[in-house]
């Protein structure tokens, strides 16, 4: 019987990761790897699964209140990470 990620290799589904076989772990994790490096931004997908999401940037009001900031107030490049 064919499994589901068999299935998934022979019908060609490129736009989705690979399927995890619990015993076929170093493979999946290879083949995941490969998966990301051809997707867009592949870069910024590689360095948040190494090293955890984005924390957001925060701001300390005159108040000293600290909050996080808003989309808007973003620069270009957090814009991009985010």
């Amino acid at each position: 019987m064919t499994t589901l990620a068999e299935f998934m290799i022979i019908a060609g589904a490129d736009n989705r990761p690979p399927m995890l076989e619990k015993s076929l772990f170093d493979s999946w994790k290879s083949r995941m790897e490969h998966y990301m490096k051809n997707r867009e931004n592949a870069r910024m997908i590689l360095n948040l699964v190494q090293n955890g999401p984005l924390i957001w940037p925060t701001v300390t009001e005159e108040d000293g209140t600290i909050r996080t900031k808003k989309y808007e107030e973003l620069s270009a490049t957090e814009k991009i990470q985010a």
